[in-house]
């Protein structure tokens, strides 16, 4: 059984239903994938009958199944972290460990990047500061790096965001609204530059598309024409993001 939902199809097979977007694009074969949002996505020839796209669906259903699966536990259940020497963080999309410098005559809590370590500057060495200062600094790159790749693709647009907020959203990588408000998850700094582009581009495409049709797509395709790939990073990654 399958019924459409807006810009969404819902198919039941095997007692279970999952909901997917159709993408249909100059391709010569189906492929699915599942992107950042933990959405099902097939992508099809033009023409492709949705018999044949339905097919193609239940023959990876397993697979669909246990990798959505997959991406909610780990969500649900972030990695624990031990705030202490040699705990590693992502940054850029690559690992460094942390060094704590504890000194209770400094003036507040900071952090700095030093090539290949992240170090924590506290009065006291415990979790709770340490995670305090690290969240901090990230916050602030984050707001750098998302108005400076904004500004490097702000010439793709003829409207500009009203406003670009850093947040601290839980299930999304960034949003736009009516008022074109941006607002992007600081995790994000944890990302590769290209994943943060990605997430900078999708949210800016949708100041002209609100929702996640083929025009949405074809435009964040003409302007990343390998978005696939750059989200499926965050797709199988994104869950080693925390702190």
């Amino acid at each position: 059984m399958n019924t459409q939902i807006g810009d969404r199809m819902t198919h039941t097979f095997l007692d279970t239903t999952i909901d997917f977007n159709i993408l249909y694009k100059r391709r010569k074969s189906i492929g699915i994938y599942m992107d950042l949002y933990g959405q099902t996505e097939v992508h099809a020839p033009k023409g492709t009958p949705l018999d044949t796209i339905l097919l193609a669906l239940e023959d990876k259903w397993d697979c669909i199944i246990l990798k959505s699966k997959e991406m909610k536990d780990r969500t649900a259940v972030p990695m624990e972290k031990v705030y202490d020497h040699g705990e590693v963080l992502l940054y850029l999309g690559a690992s460094y460990p942390i060094l704590i410098s504890p000194n209770l005559e400094q003036n507040q809590d900071y952090v700095e990047f030093e090539q290949d370590k992240i170090h924590v500057y506290v009065k006291q060495h415990n979790d709770e500061s340490i995670r305090q200062a690290l969240k901090r600094f990230y916050y602030q790159r984050c707001k750098a790096l998302v108005e400076a790749r904004i500004r490097i693709y702000q010439p793709e647009f003829k409207i500009k965001p009203r406003s670009i907020r850093i947040t601290d959203y839980s299930s999304n990588w960034g949003t736009c609204n009516s008022k074109l408000e941006l607002t992007f998850n600081w995790k994000l700094a944890m990302a590769p530059i290209e994943a943060i582009d990605y997430v900078v581009v999708h949210e800016m495409c949708h100041m002209i598309h609100l929702n996640h049709d083929r025009s949405f797509w074809r435009l964040v395709g003409k302007i990343l024409p390998d978005y696939e790939r750059r989200s499926n990073w965050l797709a199988l990654s994104g869950w080693k993001m925390t702190l």
